[in-house]
């Protein structure tokens, strides 16, 4: 067995394991997880891919090459999955769904993002094998959908119940309207029912679908290695569980990822276009470590900014606030 070979077992086996104990294992089955335990569950996840990207590094015949590719993968489609996230938890409070619900629908949620992607990425690269001009046409792409996330406005909201499934399975199929069930589907007088949380499961599938589309350019930009590609769309997918619990308590340290994550999908929508450039395109493939630079800076560029601007809003308003209160009436 080749160490190629070696690394997609361990890939399997870590992918088995962190599956496993995140989704079945661990304490928030119930929505109980406290913010702690999501941060330590989500900082091992996270080691885990690192540590597996710093044995791409030592040990892997191409180690220097693809271990700046496969962090700078990691580091993209991680951002894109918290993006996910942060429409789950949308779709979750417009929705009405309630917290003991929420685990199933992200677990199931996650499950098919994992499915999606890799056969997306598959599907992807299997195109731009046969038609090597679509990676040109990817680049473009991820430049409108990064200007679009940039100059989207704050407030904008999406209806979940304008969803094309959603209406159409509501208006279709027979539905229970118990509220309080965790059940996709009840029987009741012999006939199959859905429940609304399936209609919610419909909206996050539906979401799944768009940000699977979205990883496919995302992460060709980066690299078309099959090894890269598929490990480091899995890693990014890995422990989303924890991190969703970790999320709903730290909303404010992700005030601006999203502008984050538009500019590293402009810049790699841009080198992709960059390629029509013969010397640019070869600086790229001899510098894989330029990417990587980038794409780490401007996250936790993002990120620092976001927990800045956090802290300032609390200091003013636990300045302002005893002084902003009205005069009491003598």
């Amino acid at each position: 067995m080749t160490i190629p070979h070696l690394f997609w077992l361990s890939f399997a086996a870590i992918f088995l394991v962190v599956t496993a104990i995140d989704i079945f294992a661990t304490t928030h089955r119930h929505g109980k997880a406290g913010l702690k335990t999501a941060l330590f569950w989500t900082s091992i996840w996270v080691s885990i891919a690192l540590v597996y990207g710093l044995a791409i590094y030592l040990w892997h015949p191409q180690g220097r090459d693809l271990a700046p590719l496969f962090i700078a993968g990691y580091l993209t489609e991680y951002s894109l999955s918290v993006d996910n996230l942060f429409v789950f938890i949308m779709i979750f409070s417009l929705m009405g769904v309630q917290e003991f619900q929420q685990p199933k629908l992200i677990k199931l949620g996650i499950l098919l993002s994992i499915f999606l992607r890799v056969l997306f990425i598959l599907f992807g690269i299997a195109l731009i094998t046969r038609f090597h001009w679509l990676l040109y046409a990817f680049g473009a792409l991820l430049i409108w959908t990064a200007c679009k996330m940039l100059f989207a406005e704050e407030g904008d909201q999406v209806d979940p119940k304008q969803n094309l499934l959603y209406r159409l399975a509501s208006r279709w199929l027979p539905l229970d309207p118990d509220m309080n069930t965790t059940r996709l589907m009840t029987r009741a007088q012999g006939a199959l029912r859905i429940t609304p949380l399936f209609l919610v499961f419909l909206v996050i599938g539906s979401t799944d679908v768009l940000f699977a589309i979205d990883s496919i350019p995302a992460i060709m930009g980066i690299s078309t290695d099959p090894f890269v590609v598929i490990t480091s769309n899995v890693f990014a997918v890995l422990g989303l569980v924890s991190l969703f619990f970790a999320i709903r308590g730290v909303m404010n340290l992700f005030r601006f990822l999203k502008h984050g994550v538009s500019l590293v999908l402009f810049f790699i929508g841009a080198k992709m276009l960059a390629g029509l450039h013969a010397p640019t395109e070869h600086f790229f493939k001899t510098h894989t470590w330029v990417s990587l630079l980038v794409i780490g800076a401007t996250l936790a560029f993002s990120i620092i900014l976001s927990v800045v601007i956090a802290e300032e809003v609390e200091h003013e308003k636990q300045r302002t606030g005893p002084d902003s209160a009205p005069d009491r009436p003598e």
